[in-house]
């Protein structure tokens, strides 16, 4: 049974209240260059040249809907340690639960939902907003170019003797603490 998806409004937007209650509406979102400038500048990317979204919006019960799609992009990071180029290919599956009788959770402290891909029922299902928040998630948080590493940075006050790493491992000290209280042994 196939469907012909109503034309999204605004390219990568669909009013909820023109979707099928019956059928899925499909969808293959690609953003144009400008679009993948605006995301990259706002992830903070060097580049991305390319991003994709395909799937299908389909109704849950009466009133929601489901939004399940393969998020598939080409990104250039720059490096965590070096600011170098680091390339990225991104593939994620993407689903959404938009739940018309949605109720916020209230109280100081509220446990996360078993299902954390619910959310409200928008007017509007933007496919820019759903691969911008895929995306912001899929990326690695500290892409590293080949061969950088992190050196040891050193600091302290003038005149004091700066501590590093190996000092603050809890059993560095034993060694010499060993040395001293066996008393075969010479401390040199």
């Amino acid at each position: 049974m196939s469907q012909t998806s109503p034309a999204p409004e605004s390219g990568h937007s669909y009013r909820t209240a023109a979707l099928s209650s019956r059928k899925s509406t499909r969808f293959d979102f690609r953003p144009d260059a400008g679009q993948r400038a605006a995301l990259a500048q706002e992830l903070g990317l060097i580049a991305l040249p390319a991003l994709h979204l395909k799937g299908e919006i389909r109704p849950v019960g009466r009133r929601d809907f489901e939004l399940v799609a393969a998020l598939t992009a080409e990104a250039t990071q720059p490096c965590s340690i070096t600011l170098a180029p680091v390339p990225a290919t991104i593939a994620e599956d993407v689903r959404r639960l938009f739940v018309a009788d949605w109720t916020e959770p209230e109280g100081d402290e509220v446990e996360m939902p078993e299902d954390d891909s619910q959310e409200p029922l928008p007017e509007v299902i933007d496919l820019m907003e759903v691969a911008r928040e895929a995306m912001a998630l899929a990326l690695p948080l500290y892409p590293r170019a080949p061969g950088a590493e992190l050196g040891e940075a050193v600091f302290a006050a003038p005149g004091t003797a700066p501590i590093r790493d190996e000092d603050l491992k809890p059993f560095a000290g034993l060694a010499s603490l060993k040395a001293k209280l066996d008393p075969g042994s010479e401390e040199k």
